[in-house]
């Protein structure tokens, strides 16, 4: 995929919708942790973060290696050797109605948390 003329997003784990969570999840069955980047934001801060290309956005994900080895050990989902469960996309994905939230409904776009920045 390419990212040119792509929208850019930085932002948070915790702030994205929980399908693009679960995308990533696939994305990075064995952890997030080895694949982090640095660069230097706008701010002139050195930021780490997971990317993560999408068909419509390229997302910078901010996360400090601390927090990426923290969101898989406390997510149910990875295994106690931080492995993404063989069973999570069909759990996750394929259709349990037992879901009370719709996707749809999850604000992905928080002004104040979100920043579009070129990267």
């Amino acid at each position: 995929m390419a990212t040119i003329n792509k929208p850019r997003v930085v932002k948070d784990y915790d702030k994205l919708p929980l399908e693009v969570q679960g995308q990533i999840k696939l994305t990075y069955p064995q952890g997030f942790a080895g694949n982090l980047i640095t660069y230097i934001n706008a701010k002139g801060k050195v930021v780490s973060a997971l990317p993560y290309e999408t068909d419509d956005h390229y997302y910078l994900v901010r996360m400090t290696l601390e927090e990426a080895n923290n969101i898989v050990e406390n997510d149910d989902d990875f295994n106690d050797d931080g492995i993404l469960r063989d069973d999570f996309a069909l759990q996750e994905f394929e259709g349990h109605d037992d879901v009370d939230e719709d996707i749809n409904d999850i604000p992905d776009d928080m002004p104040e948390e979100e920043e579009e920045e070129d990267i």
